[in-house]
């Protein structure tokens, strides 16, 4: 992409995902953060009063303050791009007012992600599911969603070796940080010397948006994969990073070298040359106790893509079942870094050069 950079603004900027946004869009090549939005708790404070993060600020936002704003005041202001860290039940009104005044929403917020107009999206693994984005309301913006931060990790592994073993169950648990709560998330004393058993409604998200992602778009739909998904998430004490334990049991007896051989060269952005896609998406570990979070949660090249790479290792194959770990980071590929990359995708499609009346 060459030209200006899109004005695009920032919901939730003084939250823990809504600062992991600002800082990868801080020096983006082709988005520029015009607007940092929060809610009370921190309008008007400057970002740097409010970081969260043991990533620094960046220098050129960090005396920036934080506003309250409208969608009417955002399209007022040019702002074509919205990146939405908003919680659930409040991001679905505020995404759609935008979406309605010609603003393209990239959300983390679970809100629209069951909304046939709405891609739910791993641009590895989905792209195909943007054309999902031309049934929206004539006259309207599109809202892209990234799934949940363990589907993500999960998709990402499964996606290139499901056509070689035909999965018919997948059993996969999760040891999830305590930022997926995000801040200040889980109380200490709740999880200090303790792994709690339960996150609520994980499981079913994990299962269902997994299985959608996975599926094939047909006549404006989406056929979720046939594999049955059986999933238990935990809760750990590591900050950032959620490992995955993951067993398929195969319909096809494929060796354990061709899985292998399957995530090293798989690819599929292949030489789009968006700025935040890892190359490669899939990095594999040989050693027997790899990943883990300590050490690989921040796996991805080049460096604007740092932390965007999923970490397979523990491959095991005992025909029919492939047993594995993957590792992804929840905040940056389970959360503000997949929304930039599905923007970079929609931008790279030419889904948001369209005559803003024809959106």
């Amino acid at each position: 992409m060459t030209g200006e950079r899109r004005r695009c603004a920032v919901l939730g900027a003084g939250g823990y995902i809504g600062q992991h946004f600002v800082r990868l869009l801080a020096d983006h090549p082709w988005f520029d953060p015009v607007e940092l939005v929060s809610g009370e708790r921190t309008e008007g404070r400057r970002l740097e009063e409010v970081w969260l993060l043991a990533e620094p600020v960046p220098p050129a936002l960090a005396r920036v303050r934080l506003r309250g704003r409208t969608a009417a005041s955002l399209a007022a202001s040019g702002v074509e791009l919205a990146f939405s860290a908003l919680p659930a039940g409040v991001a679905g009104p505020r995404e759609t007012a935008l979406a309605r005044r010609g603003i393209a929403v990239f959300s983390n917020a679970a809100d629209h992600r069951r909304e046939p107009s709405v891609p739910l999206l791993v641009p590895e693994v989905n792209a195909a599911h943007l054309a999902l984005a031309a049934r929206r309301p004539r006259g309207t913006a599109p809202i892209i969603t990234n799934p949940n931060c363990s589907a993500t990790g999960l998709a990402l592994a499964l996606a290139p070796i499901a056509p070689l073993l035909r999965p018919k169950t997948i059993a996969v648990s999760t040891y999830q940080a305590l930022s997926g709560a995000g801040y200040p998330g889980v109380a200490s004393l709740a999880i200090t010397d303790n792994v709690v058993p339960y996150i609520p409604r994980e499981e079913d998200k994990l299962a269902q948006e997994t299985a959608h992602i996975l599926g094939t778009l047909a006549g404006g739909r989406v056929r979720p994969h046939p594999a049955r998904i059986l999933a238990q998430c935990v809760r750990v004490g590591v900050r950032e990073g959620h490992l995955e334990s993951v067993t398929v049991e195969a319909s096809r007896r494929s060796g354990g070298p061709e899985v292998t051989a399957a995530w090293r060269r798989f690819d599929p952005l292949g030489d789009l040359g968006l700025p935040t896609a890892p190359r490669p998406p899939i990095e594999v570990r040989t050693g027997e106790d790899r990943p883990q979070p300590l050490h690989d949660r921040w796996a991805g090249a080049p460096a604007r893509a740092r932390g965007m790479a999923a970490v397979v290792g523990r491959v095991r194959w005992d025909p029919p079942f492939l047993r594995f770990f993957v590792l992804s980071h929840n905040a940056v590929r389970g959360g503000a870094g997949g929304s930039v990359l599905n923007a970079e995708l929609a931008v790279a499609k030419g889904l948001l050069d369209r005559p803003r009346g024809d959106r």
